[in-house]
Formats: C-alpha cells, structure tokens, sequence
C-alpha cells in the first residue's frame, strides 16, 4: 500500500506543471522551437531590440529628425558646428523646459580662420525645446508632412553638430541607416531569389547540370570584389542621378551575393532530395517545381532565414566599405558608407571629433545583426541545448 500522506498540493501543482511544459515541449511547432531558445538568448535578444530600434529609427527618420539630411536643410551659420546639448538648469537656474544656449561663430586669422564659438550663457539667451513642431515638408509612406519630432522656438538645433557645409548630422545619421538597410534589403532580395533557384535546381536534378551551376557559383565566388567594383565605377556615367547609382549598387551587390546561400541549398537538397516524403509526391505526379516549393525548402526554411539575418550585415558592410573608398553611393545620398568619407582626414581627427557619431551608429547595427543571426543559428540548431 502506497503511503501518500507527504503528497502536498504544491508538489502535484508542480509535477503537473512539469508535465504540461513536456507536453508542450514535444507538441511545439519548429517555429516555437527556435523562438523558446532564442528567448534564452540574452545578448541576442538584446541585439534584436536593438536592431528593431534602429530599424524603425531609420524608417520614420523624416519625423525624428528636425531638418532635411541634403544640402537643402544645411545651417549656413553653423558650419563644423559642435554638438549642441540640451540641459535643464545652469547658473540662471532651473527650467522645466530642456534648453540650448546661443552661439555666435567668427573666424579669425589667430585660430588660422578656423570657426571660433562664443556662447552666451545669459537667461534671454536660451533657446527652448519644442516639441511636434512645423518644419520642412517630406513624404512617409507616399504622403507629405511637415510635423517633426523636435525643434527649438529660435534658430537651429543640432544634437550631433553639423558638418563642413552646415548639414545636421543627426538627421543625416538616421536618413543614412535607412539608406544603408535599404541597400541591404534589395541586396538580400536578390541574392535569395538566385540561391533558392540555383541552389534549389542544383540539388534537386544533380548530374551534369549541378556540375555547370557549380562551375558557376566558382567562378562568382573566385571574382575580387574591389577590382570588380572599381571596374564598374570607371563604367558607371558622371550623368547618373543619386536613385540611379543607388538601384545599380544594391543589384550588383544582390548578383555577388548568392553563391554562399546557393552552396548549402544545394547540400541540404542533396541530402533530402532521396527521401521516403519526396518520393511519395514524386509517385503521385507532383512537379519537380513543387517538390523543391512545398517539400524541400520548407525543410529548410530556419536555415534559411538564419542565411538572410547573416547576410544583412555583410550588405550593409560591403555598401559602406565601397561608398568609403568612393566607389559606391555619393552625395547628395546620405548613406552610412557616403558619411564615413568624412571622417578620413587628420583635421577631422583632431577638430572635428563629432564626425564620428554615424561610425558608432554604423558599428551597432553591425553587432545587431551579427548578435541576432548568431542567437537564430543557435535556436535553429535542432542539436543544440533544448531544455
């Protein structure tokens, strides 16, 4: 006879507690799967947060931002302009309001005419804070507003200072993440495209044609980057506009970037294509299309998405890395490669130290990715740590 008398309620909520997550566990699609590890994940999920923000700052970064990023929003009277500081109290006493002071700028033949600042530190002299004001129209989502985050009730304000021709670094920062992630996204678009379908079509039939297709995908992975593109440089027309150079940047990108993507299609396609599951369809006169669309790369699909998340990156840094060294995008496109040109010489090293704001922008966008597609590759790892 059992004695159940140290059998506490709490001890059975437990145990079937216990048993309904098993239950669950065993139950859960693979999406749940990947998502309960990935939760587990601090630092990417930190990273995804992150990634999110910055996503969606460079998305809505006409309202965030107070001025136009181009020429046409330039501050003529602040030019290499510091960044300017709100702050609440000062010698004058405290305001519920955040303030900047007013600055006059000279340039003079002692400081060999560089730009010489004089703020006025007196209570008529602070400009306020405001906030949903009126400025300068631009479209969102095909239509035109002209309410902005902030501004200020007197002059200009420029949080990360501006640059040699008086454009507001902030607005520039936020417009060129947009630039940047767009240049990505259209990047990894294509790149997907080719790699499912040369991937997919290698792997499924094999033989004489994944032989041709991977004497292909050599050849595109063997081609140097840098001579390539400065190749295409010397045939890009002057005549092109900002849009046009932008479209073209973003295609040759996606055009290089498959091969990677296409070489583990192809392994997994390799490896499943003999299956019990392919062959029932294959007997049931399913096409070789919808094999490959509704059978095989559903199989793959985690992967799949890991590849993508991973490949943001690598986009947005080869963007960067050709607008650098000017073989990209250029002005008047605020892109975060166009706007780390800036930062090259040894006078912005030792005067204007602002200019590197848009490289710590740049550097966190990478490690997000990088946190987030290392997090997802774990959490899709059906041999990793499941409890």
């Amino acid at each position: 006879m059992t004695d159940t008398s140290n059998t506490t309620p709490t001890t059975t909520a437990r145990e079937a507690a216990a048993q309904k997550a098993k239950e669950a566990y065993f139950t859960a699609s693979q999406r749940q799967l990947i998502w309960q590890r990935f939760k587990k994940n601090k630092s990417a999920l930190v990273g995804a947060w992150v990634l999110i923000i910055l996503i969606l700052s460079g998305l809505f970064s006409p309202f965030l931002t107070p001025y136009d990023p181009t020429i046409a929003g330039r501050d003529k009277e602040y030019q290499n302009g510091a960044p300017e500081i709100p702050r609440f109290w000062d010698e004058n006493g405290f305001s519920a309001r955040p303030f900047i002071y007013t600055t006059t700028r000279e340039r003079s033949i002692k400081t060999n005419f560089r730009w010489v600042t004089t703020v006025k530190t007196g209570l008529e002299d602070r400009r306020y804070m405001q906030f949903f004001v009126k400025g300068s129209p631009y479209k969102l989502f095909g239509m035109t507003f002209d309410t902005h985050l902030f501004g200020v009730d007197k002059g200009q304000i420029h949080l990360f200072g501006t640059d040699s021709t008086g454009k507001d670094i902030f607005s520039r920062t936020f417009a060129a993440i947009n630039t940047s992630m767009a240049v990505g996204t259209i990047g990894v678009f294509i790149a997907f495209v080719m790699a499912l379908i040369i991937g997919g079509v290698s792997g499924y039939y094999g033989g004489w044609l994944d032989s041709i297709l991977q004497m292909i995908t050599d050849t595109i992975r063997t081609v140097p980057a840098i001579p390539l593109f400065m190749a295409l440089a010397a045939f890009v027309p002057d005549t092109w506009s900002a849009e046009t150079r932008f479209f073209f940047i973003s295609i040759i990108l996606g055009f290089i970037g498959w091969p990677t993507l296409a070489r583990r299609v192809r392994t997994h396609l390799l490896t499943e294509r003999n299956q019990e599951y392919v062959l029932a369809a294959q007997l049931c006169g399913a096409s070789a299309s919808h094999v490959i669309r509704k059978h095989l790369l559903p199989s793959f699909t985690s992967y799949i998405i890991v590849d993508l998340v991973i490949s943001f990156p690598y986009m947005v840094l080869s963007e960067t890395a050709l607008s650098f060294i000017g073989l990209g995008l250029k002005d008047p496109v605020n892109s975060l490669g166009v706007m780390l040109q800036n930062v090259t010489s040894a006078d912005v090293l030792l005067n204007y130290q602002w200019y590197f704001i848009p490289v710590i922008f740049f550097i966190t966008l990478v490690l997000a990715f990088v946190f987030v597609g290392d997090g997802l590759r774990d959490a899709a790892d059906p041999y990793g740590e499941t409890s």
